[in-house]
């Protein structure tokens, strides 16, 4: 079975290597590091079952659950590239050393080894296939938000190829149906078409920084525009729903990485929730929001940010004032509920997965990086 340990035997310049790196990601996140303890009801096992996800494990021993690559060992290298837990594997809390091993602390394999600073796997004896890994977060709940747009940067909607007629004039069409399409293609095959929405606008500054785009199938190339011709030919290959002139067509991105290992912002990050996913009013745990931070302000895949209700103004009762009016006002502090994870970024704008609230998210309310 995959397991997690250090190497029995390493060369002193490996043990630099590594102690380098691990200086490094420490350095990044020295903040964020202060919060990862462990529970006072911390178990002293926790067995791996499926339907698990490594954030719930590391809740079962962490005050903060998204920082268990620390307790791990992981540096900022592996977060791109993080090893697996299996059902049936049994997690242990080595409490002298105040870390997580696959190893049972006092064993053959644990004894005299360093403080954990590198996860290296070892051969596994059953034939699991990745697919069967314990996922960091639900990655069925954030499945339609990795392939398709939804959110459409200004940019993009401005220089998109749009459907410009449909065979036969059909005024919408369905799957195997011609489409005739206008606009640059960059030298891509596969289209994803969605029709645009209602404009995203900053709760701070009040531009637009987005557009909602809805889904609606896929198109494949099928002869380009030649000479004497204005247009692309293209057939509809996929049709979720009906499409129509004036739907948008975006080059069908690559399959995302599915390796997600939270961690904080390289950099302070300040957002406001812009959006929900849901046609409701409020957001609970397990729904995605949209934030009006993205790559541009140090957002990446993975980064936590935290929760906050925006602090209101009231009036101090007891302040003097002239017949009651120009008396002080008074803010309120923010009031953390709940985390977010990062798992998809653009250049402004990036989605998160609300995790372990106790409150509703509303648009407005603040993301920002742990303090």
């Amino acid at each position: 079975m995959k397991n997690f340990s250090t190497g029995v035997a390493r060369s002193l310049a490996i043990r630099a290597a590594a102690a380098a790196l691990f200086a490094s990601c420490a350095a990044v996140s020295a903040q964020a590091a202060t919060n990862c303890a462990f529970r006072p009801n911390a178990p002293d096992q926790h067995v791996v079952v499926k339907g698990d996800t490594l954030w719930d494990i590391s809740g079962a021993f962490l005050e903060h659950p998204w920082c268990w690559p620390q307790v791990w060992g992981m540096n900022r290298d592996e977060i791109r590239n993080p090893h697996w837990i299996y059902p049936g594997q049994v997690v242990y809390f080595d409490r002298a050393r105040g870390r997580l091993t696959l190893n049972k602390p006092g064993s053959d394999t644990d004894a005299g080894e360093p403080p954990l600073v590198r996860l290296a796997p070892q051969l596994r004896t059953e034939n699991i296939g990745r697919d069967n890994a314990v996922p960091a977060i639900p990655a069925g709940v954030i499945e339609p938000f990795l392939t398709q747009p939804l959110v459409v940067e200004a940019q993009a909607l401005a220089n998109a190829a749009r459907i410009v007629a449909a065979q036969e004039d059909r005024l919408y069409l369905g799957e195997g149906d011609r489409i005739y399409v206008r606009g640059a293609l960059d030298g891509a095959t596969s289209f994803q078409v969605f029709r645009p929405g209602k404009e995203l606008v900053d709760p701070e500054s009040g531009k637009v920084v987005a557009h909602e785009a809805a889904y609606v199938g896929t198109a494949r190339l099928v002869k380009e525009a030649g000479p004497g011709t204005d247009v692309h030919t293209f057939a509809v290959t996929r049709s979720v729903k009906e499409m129509g002139v004036g739907d948008r067509l975006l080059p069908t991105p690559p399959t995302p990485v599915r390796n997600y290992v939270p961690h904080a912002p390289a950099r302070p990050v300040a957002a406001r929730v812009m959006a929900l996913a849901s046609e409701s009013n409020y957001a609970s745990q397990n729904q995605v929001v949209t934030v009006n931070r993205g790559t541009l302000d140090g957002l990446d895949v993975g980064a936590v940010l935290q929760l906050y209700h925006l602090g209101q103004t009231v009036t101090d009762p007891e302040s003097k004032g002239f017949l009651g009016f120009g008396k002080a006002k008074l803010r309120l502090p923010d009031e953390q509920y709940g985390d977010l994870f990062i798992f998809r970024v653009f250049d402004h704008v990036s989605y998160g997965l609300v995790m372990q609230v106790t409150q509703p998210v509303q648009v407005g309310d603040v993301a920002r990086s742990p303090e």
